[in-house]
């Protein structure tokens, strides 16, 4: 038996930027009036809400790394994750032909009914 303990694991800091912008992200996804949209216009809806345009900046801010690298995890990983696990929407594929200067854009739908 080895005399070292094992290292200590740390949170995962993507997890955390999701569990800090979940919130945000599901209020808006509950007001949402169209039935499709890309992560762009999802991002852009977010955006033009103050309190959670906030909190995606500092989602970003916590991140830690010059803001485009920042812009490219939230925009890449930390909202896909959410909108995914929400319950709330489904992934219908990769937007083609949508620029995107932080990430690959997908398309998603409401679920009817949530």
């Amino acid at each position: 038996m080895s005399d070292t303990m094992p290292p200590q694991s740390q949170p995962d800091p993507i997890e955390e930027l999701i569990d800090f912008l979940t919130p945000a992200v599901t209020d808006i996804l509950r007001r949402l009036e169209a039935d499709e949209f890309t992560t762009i216009d999802f991002i852009d809806v977010l955006k033009s809400d103050p309190t959670a345009n906030a909190a995606f900046e500092e989602a970003v801010r916590l991140w830690g790394e010059q803001d485009r690298y920042s812009r490219m995890v939230v925009h890449g990983q930390v909202i896909p994750l959410i909108l995914r696990r929400s319950g709330l929407v489904d992934w219908v594929g990769y937007a083609h032909g949508q620029a995107d200067d932080y990430a690959v854009p997908a398309w998603w739908r409401l679920r009817t009914g949530q």
